[in-house]
């Protein structure tokens, strides 16, 4: 490689164009192969073959959204507030002193463990978080997995 004795550094002020030929030669992107990803298929497939081989092309599918499984939750604290209304309403039960909470009748599929538990629920769920079923049964309560 051979050492460029005048660097383009010098700022060469009062020369029209400051080193860059013509004027026009320095402006927008004419000198630089494009803009953005300009010349992926034609200048620079040699950059991309090189450095991102996955641009082109399809690559996995999107699952169609009715089958995706929408997670819905509530936390156990949440619950423990609104209990006695949900019995007042008619959403839950009251059996034996404790209180019989289905959340996919509230429109829920999942019990998060945040809050404090103070009465004894028996909370029917698909899923459980393990910090939910051990606040339900040191509450004296029972988690029940449902299908």
């Amino acid at each position: 490689m051979v050492v460029r004795r005048k660097k383009k550094s010098r700022y060469m002020r009062g020369t029209r164009t400051c080193g860059w030929g013509r004027v026009g030669q320095h402006r927008k992107s004419g000198r630089k192969g494009g803009v953005g990803h300009a010349g992926m298929h034609k200048h620079y497939w040699t950059w991309v073959v090189k450095y991102a081989p996955d641009y082109f092309g399809k690559h996995g599918f999107t699952r169609p959204p009715e089958l995706v499984p929408r997670i819905r939750w509530i936390n156990i604290g949440e619950l423990d507030i609104m209990a006695e209304d949900l019995v007042e309403k008619g959403l839950a039960e009251k059996v034996n002193d404790k209180i019989v909470i289905d959340v996919t009748k509230l429109g829920y599929n999942k019990v998060l463990g945040q809050g404090k538990v103070t009465k004894p629920l028996i909370v029917k769920a698909p899923f459980f978080t393990s910090s939910a079923i051990e606040k339900i049964k040191s509450a004296g309560g029972e988690a029940i997995i449902v299908k």
